[in-house]
């Protein structure tokens, strides 16, 4: 069927839904198996619901379901990918069709990540009010049947929610319903999809009239009473900001204030000024939803994208709390999903341009000091996958060594831990340089280091030891440690904590000889895992079958 699969090339394609009819004939179809996240959503700290502000992102490119919808990926140079994941709370996959079901690449990358994914349920113009007039005028019945089978599609292909976008005026029966609409559809989604959300759109009134308020108001607060959140639209000033806090009470960080990065209409800052906008939002200790960050791509060109997004990022971490992983086992590549050619064991296997999110890895932050540090994907050479991460900064005059930090960490130490490390030094003196991971810890009484005599580190930083050879019991499993290869250096690492609980990880580069000089350096990084996730051997394939083939 054209739907489930590309009518060129029959490979599986992801796909939306049109008009109230689709949606009410959707069932579950071997046919979009394929479609169906195979990601659980990661755990992180803090959790959503915890009261911090948060921040959502809005993915609005072109109509949506580009390259993006081949699910098994595709042979695309210079794609658009997201990889700051570790700065937002809500990932919204958005389009004009009446029910945008995220492509699965998306829910599996942002799972990966801990970030919970919602599709789009929208209705506009004129079409939109017949469909509204169609489910909403009528008796409980109708908009029952709706919010149930938006809420059996979330939880068929393991995505987490909903937007709702009504953006078409109602008559006073639909908008009578409107409200008990999202009640029912937040209540079905929170059974159906664990941590599942309802987020409504700032558009019609409580009266029907389609006025957007960009704040939340007693026209609209009737349907922020009704779900999960407020997404607002996006030409607001200051005073809304503090009306909307005021009104908000203690549900203010359900309030998302809009921010378009394409700055469109009359608003406080987009593109490289869209920090002036986080700004405000923080101070008045709103969320805030980025809509349509791919500006960067679209705007600033396909080109230069992966420097110019991280520089777009950068420019906003001051504003975006982030998010610490807090369970072990930790395997990462840094590969992005995509790349000019594959790599295995620092080889390049496969020359030319591939593109498949569901095989991004896991993210971490990406540091940046103006001047002195900045972390980016390198695509020209990697360990495994389409890229690798490149560490370049500077030691200054007079210090041995500086600390860049990969990932918060949020999780009670096991008492043993085990750690490798793949990296290769560039540069003309790469011999200068020497390359380690530290830990941090929370400070406590009484975490400390190995058996119970020796002294707690200061500040919790600890150096774990270097081993030549991994310990006879984990030889086979660390077979890692001396595999580098074709310029990589591998490095095993061991750790023992008594009762602490870890916070960082960070990549440690010192010189051997001090120097009154600053020292530039670069350095790829092409794995991070701790020996937990090499012990755990993957599942055996069961009850394996093959269907629909078509020989060419």
């Amino acid at each position: 069927p054209a739907r489930h699969f590309d009518t060129r090339t029959t490979e599986p394609i992801s796909f939306f839904l049109s008009g109230l009819e689709e949606l009410l004939a959707w069932q579950p179809d071997g046919n979009d198996d394929f479609n169906v996240s195979a990601v659980p959503l990661a755990k992180r700290q803090p959790p959503l619901h915890s009261r911090r502000p948060r921040t959502l992102v809005c993915h609005d490119m072109r109509g949506g379901y580009l390259e993006d919808r081949f699910i098994q990926g595709s042979a695309t140079r210079n794609p658009y990918v997201f990889y700051h994941w570790r700065y937002i709370d809500v990932f919204v996959y958005f389009s004009h069709h009446t029910v945008t079901i995220p492509p699965v690449c998306w829910t599996n990358a942002a799972h990966r990540n801990g970030v919970p994914v919602l599709g789009t349920f929208i209705t506009e113009w004129t079409d939109g009010e017949k469909l509204c007039e169609a489910f909403l005028a009528g008796g409980a019945e109708a908009y029952r049947a709706v919010g149930e089978q938006l809420a059996r599609i979330a939880q068929h292909y393991r995505f987490d929610g909903w937007l709702v976008n009504i953006e078409n005026t109602l008559s006073a029966a639909a908008v009578g319903n409107l409200p008990p609409f999202l009640r029912h559809l937040t209540a079905q989604v929170h059974s159906a999809v664990p941590g599942g959300l309802v987020i409504w759109y700032d558009s019609v009134l409580r009266n029907g009239a389609l006025k957007w308020q960009n704040e939340l108001t007693e026209e609209n607060r009737v349907f922020f009473d009704a779900c999960d959140g407020l997404f607002t639209n996006y030409n607001w000033k200051q005073e809304h900001l503090e009306r909307t806090r005021g009104l908000a009470g203690p549900r203010h960080t359900d309030v998302y204030v809009g921010v378009d990065v394409f700055a469109r209409g009359d608003v406080i800052g987009g593109g490289f000024d869209t920090d002036k906008s986080l700004r405000l939002i923080r101070q008045h200790g709103l969320s805030a939803a980025i809509f349509a960050p791919g500006w960067v791509y679209e705007h600033l060109g396909e080109e230069n994208f992966l420097h110019n997004e991280n520089k777009f990022w950068a420019s906003l971490a001051e504003y975006l709390p982030t998010h610490s992983i807090c369970t072990l086992p930790l395997a990462t590549s840094f590969s992005l999903g995509m790349g000019t050619s594959r790599f295995l064991a620092g080889k390049e296997e496969e020359p030319g341009p591939w593109y498949d999110l569901s095989a991004q890895e896991i993210q971490p932050l990406y540091p940046e000091r103006e001047g002195r540090l900045s972390t980016s994907c390198c695509l020209q050479d990697a360990w495994c996958g389409g890229s690798s991460l490149r560490v370049q900064g500077t030691i200054p005059p007079g210090e041995e060594h500086v600390a860049v930090r990969l990932f918060s960490l949020q999780m009670p130490a096991p008492p043993k831990l085990f750690l490798t490390l793949l990296y290769k030094l560039e540069g003309p003196h790469p011999d200068e340089f020497a390359v380690a991971l530290e830990l941090t810890t929370w400070d406590s009484g009484t975490c400390h280091e190995g058996n119970v005599t020796s002294l707690p580190e200061p500040n919790g930083r600890h150096h774990p030891r270097f081993l030549p050879a991994p310990p006879p019991g984990l030889a086979k499993l660390l077979a890692v440690c001396d595999r580098g290869s074709n310029g990589w250096t591998s490095r095993c690492y061991e750790l023992d904590l008594q009762d602490c609980s870890l916070r960082d990880l960070s990549l440690l580069v010192s010189r051997h000889q001090p120097s009154p000089q600053e020292t530039p350096f670069t350095c790829l990084l092409g794995e991070v895992l701790d020996a937990a996730s090499v012990a755990a051997s993957p599942p055996e394939v069961q009850s394996l079958s093959a269907s629909q083939l078509w020989w060419q």
